[in-house]
C-alpha cells in the first residue's frame, strides 16, 4: 500500500487540495435537486414547488442513514490504511458492502410500503399530497444508487482519491439537468418527470463509480481469503457505522421534524423554505465536504499515530473553516433576494420575501456549522463517533425544542423556527470544543504519569 499525500508534506496544502475535489463534488451533486427546484418552480408552480421541497428534506433524512453507514466504514477504512494494513482493510470492504447494501434493501421496502404514513407524518397540505405522492413513488426507486455512489466514494476517498468521484458526479449532474428539461417541459411529465430526471442520473454516477473502482483498483478488491466473517472486523465497521449512522440520521430527523412544522404554516411559506434551505445547503455545502476531508486527514494520521501532524492539522482546518464561512455569510445576506428569484418568479413576493428573512437569519451565522462539521469530522477520526453523537443531539435537540416553543408565540412565528438554527449550532460547538479539551488535558496527565 503506497503513503497517502495526507501523511506528508505541507497540511494545508494537502487539506485542500483533498478537499477541493469533493467540494466540486457535492457542489455537482446539489445540482440534482437544485434543477428540480428551478424547473419546478419556474413551470409547475408553488404546490409543484412545496411538494418537491419536503421530499428534498425526507429524501436527505433516509440518504443520511445510508451516507452514515458509508462514512464510518471509511473512517474505519482510512484508519487501516494509516496502519498499511492491507488484509484488515480488505476483510472491511467486504463485509461493510454486504452489511450496508442489506441496510439499503430493507429502507428501501419500508419507504415504498410506509409512503402514506410518511406523508401524513409531514403533515403535508392536501393541495401538496397527491404531488408529493407521485414525486416519492419515483423518487423512492433511487435509494439503491445512493448507496452505491455513497459507498465507492468513501472507499476511494479513504485511501486519499477524490477525484474520481468528482467525475462521476460531473457526468450525472450534466445528465440531470439535460433529462429535467426533456422530462418537464417537453414530455409534460409533471414532478414525476423531475424525479424520473434524478434517479436516472443517480444510477449513472452510482454504478458507473461501483464498476470503474472495481476494475481499476485491484488494490481494494478483496481476495478469496478475504470473503469471510471475521467477528473483530464486523464489531469496529458497525461501531464506527452505527454511531456515525446514527449521528447522520439524528440530524436529518431533526430537520424532518422541523420540515412538519414549517409545513404547517402552509405552502407560502412551505415553498420558502424549500428554496431557501437549497441556497442554505449549497452555501455551506464546501465546509461539510471539508469536514469529511478532514476526518480522512485525521482518521490515516491517528492510524500512523502522528500526533503532532493532527495538532497541526486541527489549527489549519479550524481557521480555514472559521474564514471561509464569513465570506459566504457576507454574501449570502447581501445577495438573499436575487438567490430566491432564481428558484421563483419574481411576482410570488411572499415567497422571496419569507425566504430572505430565512437567509438573512441563517446566512449570518455559518460559522457555527463549519465548526460543528469539523468537529464531526474529528471524533468519527479518533474512533470516538459517539461523542459526534452528543454533539448532534445537542445542536438538533435544541433546534426542534425552540422552533416548536417558539414559534407557538404569536408574535414570533415562523421567526422561532429560524433563529432556533444558529443557536443550536453554537451550543454544539462549545460543547465540542470543551470536551476535546478535557481529552488532550487527560491525554498530556496520562504521558506525565507514564
Amino acid at each position: 500500500m503506497n503513503e497517502s499525500k495526507l501523511l506528508t508534506g505541507n497540511i494545508t496544502k494537502s487539506l485542500l487540495v483533498f478537499a477541493l475535489p469533493m467540494i466540486a463534488g457535492n457542489l455537482l451533486q446539489q445540482f440534482y435537486n437544485i434543477a428540480d427546484t428551478i424547473i419546478v418552480g419556474r413551470f409547475l408552480g408553488a404546490d409543484a414547488l412545496a411538494a418537491v421541497g419536503s421530499s428534498y428534506t425526507l429524501m436527505t433524512f433516509l440518504t443520511s442513514i445510508i451516507l452514515g453507514l458509508c462514512m464510518g466504514s471509511g473512517a474505519s477504512f482510512s484508519i487501516s490504511y494509516g496502519k498499511q494494513d492491507e488484509v484488515r482493510m480488505k476483510g472491511a470492504i467486504f463485509q461493510s458492502f454486504l452489511f450496508i447494501g442489506a441496510v439499503t434493501v430493507v429502507l428501501n421496502l419500508a419507504v415504498f410500503l410506509g409512503i402514506n404514513s410518511i406523508i401524513w407524518f409531514l403533515r403535508v397540505p392536501a393541495s401538496v399530497t397527491d404531488l408529493m405522492r407521485d414525486y416519492l413513488l419515483v423518487i423512492f426507486a433511487g435509494i439503491p444508487a445512493t448507496f452505491f455512489y455513497n459507498y465507492f466514494a468513501c472507499l476511494l476517498r479513504s485511501v486519499g482519491n477524490s477525484r474520481i468521484p468528482l467525475i462521476f458526479l460531473a457526468v450525472s449532474a450534466v445528465m440531470n439537468i439535460v433529462l429535467d428539461l426533456l422530462f418537464v417541459l417537453s414530455f409534460h411529465w409533471g414532478v414525476s418527470g423531475a424525479a424520473f430526471a434524478t434517479i436516472l442520473s443517480q444510477y449513472v454516477s452510482g454504478m458507473g463509480l461501483a464498476l470503474y473502482t472495481l476494475l481499476h483498483f485491484p488494490s481494494l478488491r478483496p481476495r478469496k481469503e478475504n470473503l469471510r466473517w471475521d467477528r473483530d472486523i464486523f464489531r469496529e465497521i458497525t461501531g464506527f457505522s452505527f454511531l456515525t449512522c446514527i449521528q447522520q440520521s439524528v440530524m436529518n430527523f431533526g430537520i424532518l421534524m422541523v420540515q412538519g412544522l414549517v409545513n404547517s404554516f402552509g405552502p407560502v411559506i412551505m415553498a420558502a423554505f424549500a428554496a431557501a434551505v437549497k441556497i442554505d445547503s449549497f452555501a455551506y455545502m464546501p465546509v461539510q465536504d471539508f469536514g469529511n476531508a478532514f476526518s480522512t486527514f485525521i482518521a490515516q494520521n491517528f492510524g500512523a499515530k502522528k500526533e503532532d501532524r493532527i495538532r497541526q492539522g486541527i489549527k489549519s482546518a479550524f481557521l480555514t473553516s472559521f474564514f471561509f464561512c464569513l465570506a459566504v455569510s457576507l454574501l449570502v445576506c447581501i445577495f438573499a433576494r436575487p438567490l430566491m428569484k432564481i428558484f421563483v418568479s419574481a411576482n410570488e413576493t411572499q415567497i422571496i420575501e419569507a425566504g430572505v428573512h430565512y437567509l438573512r437569519i441563517e446566512g449570518s451565522c455559518y460559522f457555527g456549522i463549519g465548526i460543528l462539521f469539523l468537529l464531526y469530522g474529528l471524533y468519527r477520526a479518533i474512533a470516538r463517533p459517539g461523542i459526534s453523537v452528543v454533539l448532534t443531539v445537542i445542536s438538533l435537540g435544541t433546534r426542534v425544542f425552540l422552533a416548536y416553543t417558539l414559534s407557538m408565540v404569536p408574535w414570533i412565528g415562523v421567526t422561532g423556527i429560524w433563529v432556533s438554527v444558529p443557536i443550536g449550532w453554537i451550543l454544539a460547538d462549545l460543547t465540542g470544543i470543551f470536551v476535546y479539551r478535557r481529552l488532550n488535558r487527560r491525554r498530556s496527565n496520562d504521558k506525565t504519569a507514564s
